[in-house]
């Protein structure tokens, strides 16, 4: 059994509006935030015989299902 971390974010040039609004309500708040960057953290417990199979499970299921490859990249760490 491992557990991974799967953090998945926009790919560059996609454009982060809940990021965007959320900054600009911190800074209308008078909070000094000039960006933010929202990012989705999963953590999945996978069961594979080897870190190899663990790795290629979670890879298929974030391509398949957990990111849309076209504007979001994934990083998985296994734990």
């Amino acid at each position: 059994m491992y557990t991974a971390q799967i953090n998945i974010s926009l790919k560059p040039g996609v454009l982060d509006a809940e990021g965007k609004t959320v900054a600009k309500n911190l800074e209308l708040l008078g909070y000094p935030i000039k960006k933010v960057t929202t990012l989705k953290v999963y953590e999945v417990e996978v069961e594979a015989k080897t870190k190899e199979e663990a790795e290629r499970i979670l890879d298929d299921a974030c391509r398949k299902m957990l990111a849309n490859p076209v504007i979001q990249d994934y990083e998985i760490k296994l734990l």
